[in-house]
């Protein structure tokens, strides 16, 4: 039944698809496309430290749908092939574990080698953190990051990256992470570029602040090189990922938004370390907000503890959209008017999106009664991760081209895993667009802006109209409900409202809460099976704001929910035969999540 039910499911969403539908007049046919935007391989020296020996050409494999050995000694597929991938390696002593393990290389001479390659993880990891200090104190270790090496390196990612490009078919983006990590906290930015080549990556070992990263973008792209550059994981910078202040502590200025905005047009929502959009003390009316939280710092302190992250303002997505709009609604400029994507972060070349198929960030025991304690269960830093997550773009082709061109107009979204399409959007005058009626794209491209753009408070004919469509994934639950956050400044106070727009059933909006009631939950957590008997294929409908005002400044992201599904997290319990860990839930909505459309009054 469960395989009829899926073959229906894909023969339906290829009808209902907005790239199946023909297209007619100005409205560009726009496929929806789905990739991994965040990857490492054994050029990272973390991941190498890791016991990673995955190469890119491996991680572009397992994408393409092959499958790959994971360093806990399991071997892992993917259930689907993507479209697109890229692969991140730290430029931060890029490639040099794998160099000095190569007696034939001249990094393996130096003395600092053999601790970097030692068995025992403490000395290693001593001497991983010597190599850095020694770094950030002005005094490198001689022959270890050069230029030379750096680039040596790099021509091999290049290669590697053009080796697997299959236009139509399968894109590879040639990029590579800045790692910037001020006192512990989260800095880091993934950078992409457009082309078949590109320049050698500027390093946090060069500088740890972001403005100088924009500096060296500027000077690249001057040189002919197209490049963006998406933060990832800023629910781990402690609250400097969205500061109100530049790295240097100094106000911020126009410049430095207009900057920032042109080199950083997406952020990373989502990955392995948790959800970057919202949290429960900044939203506590948000009844999902407690989604996937990662509450600690990524690095241990000198007592091997994780220490606690309490800045949340300014460490989470929707708290950037907030404090945007109270500069834009205060001083006429916002620094943070990006889109949204996901990854996942993984550092072992396998993608780790699949909650029943989940292989963990980097060498982790395998789930076996006997070795649980130390798994990824067993784990409280580990058991916090998730399987997460994937970037979605409508492009009109499958090449970089395309693809790095729709990440620059933020027609883009990010979900914690599933493929979920979803599309938005919204104008002043969307008469006669009916989400999933022929040829409704092409008249809401016509009529509106797709998620990503901007209304003009010049077009503000009464309150904006928002046509929404999403389907399921093919492969994994139904959906409950598309949800509106929009948020608003007035007088330089930013507020928020969630509006459920459309949703599945026979449900509607309790009028003393002003909240849908939950979908429910048919999670056998015996079994860990759950029955696709409520929720929807398919979700459309128009929504129009209640309470629009055309002198406030306005953005609205769109959020989609799934039905309840089992948790990565029970699927180990139950193979390590231990009880679940009572600190995390044993099922979870996954979801996606829009880059925003705006409203500029000014």
């Amino acid at each position: 039944m469960r395989i009829l039910e899926t073959i229906w499911i894909a023969i339906l969403i290829a009808m209902l698809s907005p790239s199946a539908i023909a297209q007619t007049g100005e409205g560009p046919d726009r496929k929806a496309l789905f990739g991994e935007l965040h990857m490492h391989t054994w050029w990272s020296l973390d991941a190498y430290a890791e016991s990673t020996r995955a190469t890119p050409d491996d991680a572009y494999e397992f994408a393409k749908g092959k499958p790959l050995k994971h360093p806990n000694g399991q071997t892992y597929q993917i259930s689907r092939p993507l479209d697109f991938m890229a692969v991140t390696d730290h430029s931060e002593f890029m490639g040099i574990g794998a160099r000095m393990a190569d007696p034939e290389h001249s990094l393996s001479k130096l003395p600092i080698a053999k601790k970097i390659l030692s068995n025992d993880r403490a000395q290693s990891r001593a001497a991983y953190s010597e190599l850095k200090a020694a770094s950030r104190a002005g005094n490198p270790v001689e022959g270890v990051d050069t230029p030379e090496v750096r680039r040596e390196v790099w021509e091999h990612v290049i290669a590697a990256a053009n080796r697997h490009y299959n236009p139509g078919t399968f894109t590879t983006i040639i990029a590579y992470e800045w790692s910037s990590g001020n006192q512990g906290r989260n800095l880091h930015r993934n950078v992409f570029f457009k082309g078949n080549d590109a320049p050698t990556p500027f390093s946090a070992v060069d500088s740890i602040n972001p403005e100088d990263l924009w500096v060296w973008m500027e000077s690249v792209r001057e040189e002919g090189h197209s490049v963006l550059a998406v933060p990832h994981n800023m629910n781990a910078s402690d609250g400097i990922g969205f500061d109100r202040v530049d790295s240097l502590g100094n106000p911020l200025t126009p410049e430095y938004a207009a900057t920032r905005n042109r080199n950083e047009p997406l952020v990373e929502i989502s990955q392995i370390k948790g959800t970057s959009e919202v949290h429960p003390a900044l939203s506590p009316n948000d009844e999902f907000a407690d989604f996937e939280l990662f509450e600690t710092y990524v690095a241990k302190d000198r007592d091997g503890n994780y220490m606690p992250i309490t800045n949340f303002k300014g460490s989470y997505v929707r708290s950037a959209y907030r404090t945007g709009l109270e500069f834009q609604d205060m001083q006429g400029f916002n620094p943070y008017r990006f889109g949204l994507v996901a990854a996942s972060d993984s550092h072992s070349g396998v993608i780790p999106i699949e909650e029943n198929n989940f292989s963990g960030p980097t060498r982790q025991s395998e789930v076996t009664p006997e070795r649980a304690a130390r798994g990824r269960v067993g784990s409280p830093f580990l058991r916090k991760c998730g399987a997460s997550g994937l970037a979605g773009v409508w492009s009109e082709e499958n090449t970089r081209e395309s693809i790095f061109e729709t990440l620059e107009r933020k027609e883009t979204w990010g979900t914690t895993g599933p493929r979920i399409q979803v599309r938005v959007f919204a104008g002043f005058d969307m008469a006669g667009v009916i989400p999933g009626e022929a040829d409704w794209i092409d008249a809401a491209y016509k009529k509106g802006v797709p998620m990503g753009g901007e209304l003009k408070a010049a077009d503000a004919t009464g309150a904006p109209t928002f046509a929404l469509w999403a389907i399921k994934d093919p492969d994994t639950a139904n959906l409950d409900r598309i949800q509106i956050v929009k948020l608003w400044s007035s007088g330089g106070v930013s507020h928020e409202q969630i509006y459920d727009a459309v949703w599945s059933g026979d449900r509607s909006i309790d009028p003393k809460t002003s909240k849908l009631a939950p979908v429910g939950n048919t999670v056998n957590l015996e079994t860990l099976e759950y029955s696709n008997s409520i929720g929807a294929v398919e979700l459309k409908g128009t929504w129009t704001d209640p309470k629009f005002r055309a002198d406030h400044n306005a953005a609205y992201y769109v959020r989609v929910l799934e039905i309840p599904t089992p948790r990565w997290s029970m699927f180990d319990a139950k193979t390590a035969g231990i009880p679940h860990p009572p600190d995390v839930p044993k099922t979870i909505q996954e979801r996606a999540y829009t880059s925003p459309i705006r409203y500029d009054h000014h």
